[in-house]
């Protein structure tokens, strides 16, 4: 699930296996990871850590192993509710295990509504939100989102397989660049290329879900080639796309 300045991913290994350790790699998110059952392994450039609950700062190098339903949180580094989490959670450190206290029965939710065959994409993201909101605490709370952003968002999302510019994107806000560079930034706490690079990656995911090979996803999603596709996921999430096999 995917929304402004956020990215909730919800991953389970086969029964009795382990996910492969992901390659060292990092990401200008900060990062959320919950076991929802099992545990979760992360080793970063000077420590190792076993748990239930971490947070991984912004740009860390991290490789990540683990067993069971496992969920993924990304949240913006730039944007208020990243910058609070980091603040309350990682203390200028690399990687933080995360009470249970904080988490209150937000993990048993999670995973009780991803385990019913009737939930929707809405249940999950509305919980991805209340997490955020628990994490960082009432001074992240911020107003709704800028009509504006919100439509520029529809409009790439509309858009993934042609090349956007700062300028076209501005022109379509009504806004000079300037200005619509830094109310986007404002809002979704990413500029413009790296929320394109999201929204491609999320889309590529999609359509490699719903059966199509990796080629086609990655064409559809607006990458050159299956090659750049699994780069560049390669680089994000220390994981080939490929190994990937979502129901």
């Amino acid at each position: 699930m995917f929304w402004e300045g956020a990215s909730l991913w919800i991953l389970s290994a086969p029964a009795g296996q382990k996910y492969p350790k992901t390659d060292p790699h990092s990401h200008h998110v900060v990062q959320v990871t919950l076991a929802l059952t099992g545990r979760v392994d992360f080793e970063g450039e000077s420590a190792r850590a076993s748990g239930d609950a971490f947070a991984i700062a912004s740009d860390s190098v991290h490789a990540f192993e683990g067993t069971g339903l496992v969920a993924h949180l990304f949240v913006a580094a730039d944007g208020k509710a990243g910058r609070q989490i980091a603040r309350r959670l990682l203390s200028n450190e690399p990687m933080a295990s995360i009470p249970a206290k904080q988490l209150g029965d937000l993990p048993t939710r999670l995973r009780a509504t991803f385990e019913d065959p009737h939930h929707t994409d809405d249940d999950l993201r509305a919980l991805g939100r209340s997490l955020i909101a628990q994490l960082a605490g009432e001074a992240a709370q911020t107003d709704a989102p800028d009509p504006r952003v919100l439509k520029l968002i529809t409009w790439l999302t509309q858009r993934l397989e042609q090349a956007v510019n700062l300028s076209e994107a501005a022109s379509y806000m009504g806004l000079s660049p300037g200005r619509a560079r830094h109310l986007f930034v404002e809002q979704t706490g990413l500029p413009l290329r790296t929320y394109l690079l999201w929204l491609r990656l999320v889309r590529a995911v999609e359509l490699y879900a719903a059966g199509a090979s990796l080629t086609d996803a990655a064409h559809g999603a607006g990458f050159a080639d299956s090659a750049h596709l699994s780069r560049t996921f390669r680089r994000m999430f220390g994981i080939a796309a490929a190994s990937l096999r979502l129901s």
